[in-house]
Order: structure tokens, then sequence, then C-alpha cells
């Protein structure tokens, strides 16, 4: 599984010959790709900011993964997408993209759709992606890459998706103020019991500007096991 990091929350997950496009934004200071350059088979959306949602129109005719709500609004707004089953998912639910299974995932964060407050994009999610179908047996063989979104801090990941999902890497938000900061993030590190953590959603605004060195202290002071990992923008790791 190939991992490469655009920046904010966008990245791009290569599984087997299948690719994935999670929250396309490259409006963001860390990335100089042409979005325009990529061809996902699919394109992941945990929720409907505009940050989150802003290079979709790139990707029009594309398979949409992302809750009803957030599908029909990309569709009223953005062109023609093939929504994944039809009609997009719902959060607890796993669908398989060629070489990939999805599963979607809780996210505690806000849904106001672009500058609308009083339109909602259904739950904000964060997505679990890997090469094997998740089940009650744990696989030592499948890689697992954990996509956590906008969220805050919940026992979710240590209850539900570090146990039964059983991430090898995750991403998670660690700009502060709008999400998680480094100590918080630092925590949900520890909960998913990961190999790899990176860090992201940060540097894109004032507000959530970050020193890495803070996440990468955080983390190794929780005394776990993962390594905090902060890659350059546009850089890819191979999970």
């Amino acid at each position: 599984m190939e991992l490469t990091w655009y920046g904010h929350s966008t990245w791009h997950v290569e599984v087997g010959e299948t690719s994935l496009l999670i929250d396309p934004f490259f409006d963001n200071p860390k990335t100089d790709t042409d979005p325009e350059e990529l061809d996902p088979d699919a394109v992941l959306l945990t929720h409907g900011h505009a940050d989150h949602v802003g290079d979709v129109d790139r990707y029009e005719g594309t398979r949409l993964v992302a809750t009803p709500e957030l599908v029909e609004y990309c569709r009223d707004e953005f062109g023609d997408f093939e929504a994944v089953g039809g009609m997009g998912m719902n959060l607890g639910g796993t669908v398989e993209i060629g070489d990939a299974f999805v599963t979607m995932v809780r996210a505690d964060h806000s849904n106001g759709i672009e500058t609308s407050y009083g339109a909602t994009g259904g739950m904000p999610a964060g997505f679990v992606v890997s090469d094997t179908k998740p089940t009650q047996v744990a696989d030592a063989d499948s890689t697992t890459f954990y996509h956590a979104g906008d969220t805050s801090l919940m026992v979710e990941m240590r209850e539900v998706i570090g146990p039964f999902l059983e991430p090898d890497a995750a991403a998670v938000p660690a700009g502060d103020h709008f999400t998680m900061g480094p100590a918080q993030a630092a925590v949900a590190v520890d909960w998913l019991d990961v190999d790899t953590a990176f860090p992201m959603h940060y540097d894109t605004f004032p507000p959530i500007e970050l020193d890495t060195d803070d996440f990468v202290r955080e983390v190794k002071a929780t005394g776990t096991d993962a390594e905090p990992v902060v890659l350059a923008g546009d850089e890819t790791f191979e999970l």
C-alpha cells in the first residue's frame, strides 16, 4: 500500500491496482500537485467542509464514497458522480472498491456544508482502508490505513477502530483549533495501537499552524511503540 500526502487532509492511497483519493483540497501550501494529474478510481469525502471537498469538481464522473447527503450535495453543486452503491454509504459500512475495502467510521466534528450551516452533509466520518475485508479474525498479512477525518479525540478509537479494524498506520489531525492538537492526537495514536502515525490538517491557515516537533514529542510521551512520521507535501510512504 502506498500513501501520498498532498497537504492538509488530502491523501492518495494505492491498494494493489486501485487508487483512492481522500478529501481533495489542493489549495494548500504543502503541495505543488495539479489535482488533474491524478486519476483515482474513487474519491472519498469525510465531510462537507470546503477544505475537504474543494477540488472534488475536478473528478466529475468518478465514483464518490460519502454519506448520501454529501453525495447529493456534490451532485447538485459539482457535477455527475457515480455514488458507491448508487446512493452513498454510512457509518459502520464497508464497501469493496477494486483491490480495496473501505470502512466508514465515526468522527466527532461538525458538518455544515460550505457556508450554509443550516445544511448538513450527514454525519462526519473517517475511513479505514484495507487490502482485506475486516472480520473478527485478526489477519497478520493485511495492510490497513486509517484516515481519521476532522475528529476530536473519541473513545471509538480505543474501543472499536483500534481493536476491531486494526490499522497499521493512522493519519490524525493535529493542527488544533478546529480538530485535535498534538497532545490529544498523540493519545489517539496510543489508543489506536498503530505502528506508524502521521500528523495532518495543519499549516493551511494561521489558526492551525503547527510545530511538528510537538507532535513527535507528544506521541513519544505516551509510551506507545508507534513511530511518528512527518511527511513533506507530495511525499509518498510505503506501508
